[in-house]
């Protein structure tokens, strides 16, 4: 159920509705439902929200929210998005608190993948 001035959803630009939903379901196990041919909502992504058939892309670097997404492997998911086409645009990384990547989704659209540091670190 949707929760007061929580966030409940988010939409992002997509130049191929076909590709970004092959992409996330390989990677990331999302799942989708299309509302004709220019939108697409996506589903078990932790929050809910849906692609738009647009030309432009989101890029933090042009001032966009930059989605992170969380993982328990790391290096498990930057190989998943390798494999399926996503594009590194920033190797994994640490930062106080864990460890992060960033990609471009087959759209263009930036992301990142985060983990908690290990306590055993």
């Amino acid at each position: 159920m949707p929760q007061h001035h929580q966030i409940n959803y988010v939409e992002l630009p997509c130049r191929d509705l076909a590709a970004n939903k092959a992409f996330f379901s390989a990677v990331f196990g999302w799942q989708f439902i299309d509302y004709g041919p220019d939108y697409c909502a996506f589903a078990d992504a932790g929050l809910d929200g849906g692609f738009y058939r647009a030309e432009q892309t989101s890029d933090a670097s042009q001032g966009a929210a930059l989605v992170v997404l969380y993982s328990h492997d790391l290096e498990a998911s930057l190989q998943a998005v390798q494999q399926h086409g996503g594009q590194i645009n920033k190797a994994i990384f640490s930062f106080p608190g864990g460890r992060r990547f960033h990609f471009t989704d087959p759209c263009g659209n930036e992301w990142a993948v985060w983990s908690a540091v290990a306590e055993a670190e």
